[in-house]
Order: C-alpha cells, then sequence, then structure tokens
C-alpha cells in the first residue's frame, strides 16, 4: 500500500545538518506515526514520502521553505528576568511556554546575562536546510475514528 492522503505511515527517520551532524533520530526509539496530508511533518517530508511503500528507504534534502520556514530575528528577544513569574532560575537551553499577544509560543533560553535573559521563539530548524534518511515501516488505511478526530 503506498503513501496517500489520510493513510497512516510509520517512519524511521534520521535527520542531520548541512555538515552531517544528526540532529535527531528515531532509529533506537519509537517510529514516528503520522497521517499524511495533514501537514503533521515538515512539507518536504511529507512531499518525499507520498506514494511510498513500507519497506523503502530513502535520503531526501529539505531546504528551509519546505521545512521549518525562515528565521525570523523578530523571535529573538531580551527580556528582564523578571518576565520569568514562576521564580524559576532561567538557565541557557531551557525551554518554556511564553504568553505573547498572538498567543502561546515554545522558547528557548539562550543567553542569561545579569538580570536579562535572552529567548527564542525560532523552530531550532528555521531557517536551515536539513537532510533526512527515511525508512518506511507500515502504511495502512486510517480508521475512521482517526480521520474525525486525528491520531490521539
Amino acid at each position: 500500500m503506498d503513501i496517500a492522503y489520510r493513510r497512516i505511515a510509520t517512519v524511521h527517520f534520521t535527520l542531520t545538518d548541512e555538515d552531517g551532524s544528526v540532529i535527531t533520530t528515531t532509529r533506537g526509539h519509537d517510529p514516528l506515526v503520522y497521517m499524511h496530508g495533514t501537514e503533521s511533518i515538515a512539507r518536504g517530508l511529507e512531499e518525499a514520502l507520498e506514494g511510498r511503500k513500507a519497506g523503502e528507504q530513502f535520503e531526501v534534502t529539505v531546504p528551509p521553505e519546505k521545512g521549518f520556514g525562515p528565521r525570523h530575528e523578530s523571535l529573538v528577544q531580551r527580556h528582564p528576568l523578571s518576565i520569568i513569574t514562576d521564580g524559576a532560575t532561567p538557565e541557557v537551553g531551557a525551554r518554556f511556554n511564553a504568553q505573547t499577544a498572538k498567543g502561546p509560543l515554545d522558547v528557548v533560553v539562550t543567553a542569561v546575562e545579569g538580570d536579562t535573559v535572552t529567548v527564542d521563539g525560532n523552530h531550532p530548524l528555521a531557517g536551515r536546510t536539513f537532510r533526512a534518511d527515511l525508512e518506511v515501516v507500515d502504511v495502512r488505511v486510517a480508521t475512521p475514528d482517526e480521520i474525525q478526530f486525528g491520531l490521539g
């Protein structure tokens, strides 16, 4: 069975950056299970997986416009430490959910200097080309509940 719109695909992947360093992988962990055609994975990956069958292994290079979009410098901001209201002391690399005028945004602390914290709301792969080594493990028809409610 081919990967197609609203079919459930199970995929192992390893993402690497332009230097070949591993960014993330499902190898040694549970594979990714997603409903194809629902924009739940990067567009470049979905396009590369379209029409593939269980057992296929391949690589694809995904540019930012088909990956995680461009990097927006406006999402890198400096704030006084007092903006963190739960009393936690932020550390570089810490992730938390910030409330913005446009709603919640996941951010990463990129610097703590004196009484100032710098956070970045960009996806870690925004503005970056990455390479994906993919293996299709399984493809099946979605159940009526999965079509109506999504994977849960």
